[in-house]
């Protein structure tokens, strides 16, 4: 995003809100009044970076953002085993939002909230199924090969869940398990319709596997891991359920997608399935496995799947040994670098670079040519392969700038080396004077994951990099034993890299995408009727059905709607609560102490609590987010009967 745009968008966004606008131009009319003011007109503020693009000079990029500016990115990240999500501006580093997913968290009352709860999934007495999570990868919908600002999926390694995140919101709605899989890693949605060439937008979200299990995992086979598997998964991006599985050999690491919708592919370790580290070793290769999504789906249509155990999702073969005509083959298996870690696909959409990790090499593998080899006009498998220079010792994950360079974290070099990708396919036909690797900075230390903005997209703008590095040993005040991590930004703009900043990280967030901020536009307040339950005057009150208690409340600052609230011990309770509230950020709490309630509302928005009044005696319900200057005093009486 150019200068101009940047103090485009400084106007026309609500930067400061209503309120401050408004506040700003009662004073401006004051001063006026008292012939302080000749004239005012309303301008966007003029940016350092605005100053130097109109005097003719560049500007190099920094980290700083100034008091009262917006970041011009936003950074959509894992947050790792807390089980949640992290929104950061970048460039400045800042945590704007922590989104629950798979994780408790009593601010917002995600798992607390009968809503959330039944986002998250419940046993039969009401209990949560899980309380914890791991997420590693966030990706974004797309539309016309670039993110449309409607979803995000993010996965749970943990337990094999994947989530969707609304982007008006920021806050998920909708979590699906995936059946007969164990470590579900990689994840990313179509950028296009595999079959309608019609549909632009994404239809589909891809799903890796990577441990393998029995199938079913019902307590048979457990000392004969050669009977075990892995299944890649699909799921519809609107209704969130399981489309199909593939069976297939080797573990799955990251997933990625074609630009033309017809492949997802993911790079593959132990595709010896072995079941200890030396048998994951003994292959002088691995693998990126490309799947052709219109034959899957058509195999599909025509009733040639099976099911597995309990599951009802249609599941094909897409084995190595069960694949061997290329013509009718669901899979691809390209051979590799050794123990690869990422793959990412090109902004031209021409390759699909995989990283050996335990290789110095990048692997560039022509989408075309896979294409070739689905239609039987490519000898090997090998042959869609392109390029594969020496780059470093531990490459992972590569990014892109969109102006034909690549840039992959080394995570042993504790470097991030850029390369350009047609100096490397011209060395691996022989050009010996083709200078692949451009430049290498020195990170802090071992970095992971690595995204440039825009990076996944079409829109590579070859602005920032982001290296997530591991170890963060003396970069910042010793806190012991566990150290936060490093996340540095990096400008890509010129020939030579360089760290603008560090930001530091909670453990352990993984992969992000760092994306345009006009492309996110969320919601400032929410609409009351998209609530069934929502509280007004005239369904308000406290009803009994025997010893089930239903209390419907209303907030507006500074009070609820009801002051007392009394009810017998053993009674089970349910408060709903509905912000009346319409200003913006004006949010409200609720918390009931000993009963381990704790939970926000939005303005307009409805949330509801369900649990057993157990406690006799006198309780204060009270606001946790401050509201008003009269905030302490906005509370109810909660009154249990012996």
């Amino acid at each position: 995003m150019d200068n101009a745009k940047k103090t485009k968008l400084n106007k026309e966004e609500p930067a400061v809100g209503a309120r401050r606008r408004f506040l700003g131009q009662s004073a401006l009319l004051g001063l006026a009044g008292a012939g302080l003011l000749t004239g005012c007109k309303e301008d966007a503020p003029v940016t350092k970076a605005a100053s130097a693009s109109a005097s003719g000079h560049a500007a190099r990029l920094t980290s700083e953002v100034e008091p009262g500016q917006l970041d011009d990115y936003y950074s959509l990240s894992s947050g790792g085993h807390s089980g949640e999500m992290r929104i950061f501006g970048i460039p400045s580093g800042r945590t704007i939002k922590r989104i629950p997913v798979f994780n408790i968290d009593p601010m917002t009352g995600w798992g607390i909230t009968n809503e959330s709860k039944a986002i998250i999934g419940t046993n039969p007495d009401g209990s949560l199924k899980y309380t914890t999570g791991d997420t590693h990868h966030v990706h974004g919908s797309y539309k016309d090969g670039t993110y449309d600002g409607k979803y995000l999926w993010v996965n749970d390694k943990m337990h094999s869940r994947i989530a969707r995140i609304r982007m008006d919101t920021m806050e998920c709605d909708k979590i699906t398990q995936l059946p007969n899989v164990m470590g579900y890693h990689g994840t990313f949605p179509d950028k296009r319709d595999p079959v309608d060439p019609n549909i632009n937008y994404t239809t589909r979200v891809f799903c890796g596997g990577e441990f393998h299990m029995p199938l079913p995992n019902d307590g048979h086979d457990l000392d004969d891991p050669s009977k075990w598997g892995v299944l890649f998964s699909c799921v519809d991006a609107e209704s969130m359920e399981v489309r199909w599985q593939v069976r297939i050999d080797g573990n799955c690491d990251l997933v990625a997608t074609s630009y033309d919708g017809k492949y997802a592919c993911s790079n593959q370790y132990n595709t010896e399935n072995a079941a200890d580290q030396a048998g994951m070793m003994s292959a002088e290769r691995d693998a990126c496995v490309f799947f052709d999504i219109a034959r899957i789906e058509k195999m599909i249509k025509d009733g040639k799947f099976t099911t597995i155990g309990k599951s009802k999702v249609p599941v094909v073969d897409g084995r190595k040994a069960a694949n061997q005509d290329p013509k009718t083959a669901l899979t691809c298996y390209v051979p590799v670098g050794k123990n690869p870690h990422g793959v990412n696909a090109s902004p031209d959409g021409k390759y699909m670079v995989c990283s050996g990790k335990l290789s110095p090499t990048a692997t560039v593998i022509e989408v075309a040519l896979v294409e070739k080899w689905f239609n039987g006009e490519l000898k090997t498998e090998r042959d869609a392969v392109v390029a594969e220079p020496e780059i470093g010792l531990g490459p992972l994950h590569t990014g892109f700038d969109g102006k034909g360079n690549a840039f992959t974290t080394l995570f042993l070099d504790s470097q991030i080396v850029k390369w350009n990708v047609d100096a490397a396919i011209k060395q691996f036909k022989g050009d010996k004077n083709a200078k692949v690797i451009l430049d290498k900075v020195d990170v802090h230390y071992q970095p992971g994951h690595g995204y440039a903005s825009m990076g996944e997209t079409k829109e590579a703008d070859g602005k920032y990099y982001n290296s997530g590095n591991k170890f963060s040993k003396d970069r910042f005040l010793p806190v012991g034993p566990l150290h936060v991590e490093t996340e540095q930004l990096i400008d890509i703009t010129g020939d030579k890299m360089r760290v603008i900043s560090d930001h530091t990280a909670y453990p352990e967030p993984h992969d992000a995408i760092i994306v345009r901020r006009d492309v996110v536009k969320t919601r400032q307040i929410y609409n009351m009727d998209d609530f069934p339950n929502a509280v007004k005057p005239e369904n308000a009150g406290i009803t009994r059905n025997g010893n089930k208690v239903h209390v419907r409340m209303m907030s507006v600052a500074p009070a609820y709607s009801i002051p007392v609230i009394k009810v017998k011990k053993g009674d089970e309770v349910t408060i709903t609560l509905t912000n009346h509230d319409k200003v913006e950020d004006l949010t409200h709490g609720c918390a009931i102490p000993m009963y381990n309630i704790n939970f926000i509302v939005n303005p307009q928005e409805t949330k509801s609590v369900t649990f057993k009044a157990d406690k006799p005696g006198a309780y204060w319900i009270y606001c946790t987010h401050f509201c008003h200057a009269l905030h302490l005093e906005m509370r109810s009486r909660f009154l249990v009967e012996a």
